[in-house]
């Protein structure tokens, strides 16, 4: 896995997509080796800003031919909003490529991609990795409204089927990015599944799959300060290969961890029973 740079990123171009920006950065040494699901951490403000922490955001593309990489922002509060503002030609202070990609099956079968919001922006390349492989890819973008889909026009560039869903019907089917999930497991004879997205949709997802003993891989969405492992602010319960529970960091152990080792019920909570629970228990 390529070492993470902290480099000067050049903003080479911002554009509105729907509710998002799409923002496009001169950073060779992040686009070199990035792999699908992982992620770049971002300063914001400016050098005089007392907004601290850094934002991150999964790559949509990252190209090693032209140094170029892609990330989709929504605007939420200020260190979004001057992002989204910043000018064609600011220097941004970025950290990358960071976290865990996604793992590629050892061999070409039948994967299936699922993805919430802007949380589809790491699945077009997983995609095209994919296909390369040989792979069939089915595509699931869901979304609350059109407007808050991305890359619904890219999609069928890059999956053989694509199922679209909104939740008020303004485009694709009326409903949740779930709700025709296990059918769509059951008549491609998925071999795998992947999801980025809400967490709740990420349990929906790896429920589904447990349930038809399919792999499933999923890119948690946990608020991260650092995103290099030091602030432990995105810290889940994770369940080891030793099948003993740890709190461990969505930022370098993920964000992309297998469905049925994250212990989703217990997100967000210090379970009693976790590694270390017993030392930690004053801050729970």
């Amino acid at each position: 896995m390529t070492v993470p740079s902290q480099v000067r990123a050049r903003l080479v171009g911002s554009e509105p997509v729907g509710a998002y920006h799409l923002l496009t950065l001169d950073a060779p040494a992040v686009a070199a080796g990035a792999g699908p699901g992982q992620f770049v951490a971002v300063a914001v403000g400016g050098p005089g800003s007392a907004m601290l922490l850094r934002r991150a955001f999964a790559l949509y593309t990252a190209d090693p031919a032209t140094g170029l990489v892609q990330v989709v922002v929504a605007e939420h509060r200020p260190g979004t909003a001057w992002l989204v503002h910043s000018p064609v030609g600011t220097e941004l202070d970025l950290v990358g490529p960071l976290g865990r990609p996604f793992p590629l099956p050892a061999a070409a079968g039948t994967a299936v991609l699922v993805a919430g919001g802007y949380g589809s922006a790491p699945m077009f390349d997983l995609a095209r990795r994919l296909r390369e492989r040989g792979s069939a890819v089915h595509l699931v973008l869901g979304a609350a409204t059109g407007e808050r889909l991305f890359g619904a026009d890219e999609a069928p560039h890059v999956a053989d089927t694509v199922t679209v869903t909104t939740d008020d019907g303004s485009t694709g089917r009326r409903g949740l990015v779930t709700d025709g999930l296990t059918a769509l497991v059951e008549d491609t004879a998925a071999d795998v599944l992947y999801a980025c997205g809400p967490m709740a949709m990420l349990r929906a997802v790896g429920e589904i799959a447990a349930a038809y003993a399919v792999p499933c891989h999923v890119a948690v969405e946990e608020a991260m300060a650092c995103g290099i492992g030091v602030c432990m602010t995105c810290v889940l319960p994770v369940i080891g290969a030793d099948g003993r529970s740890r709190m461990v960091r969505s930022c370098t152990e993920g964000p992309v961890f297998e469905a049925s080792r994250v212990r989703w019920k217990d997100v967000g909570t210090l379970p009693a029973d976790v590694v270390g629970a017993d030392a930690m228990g004053g801050h729970r």
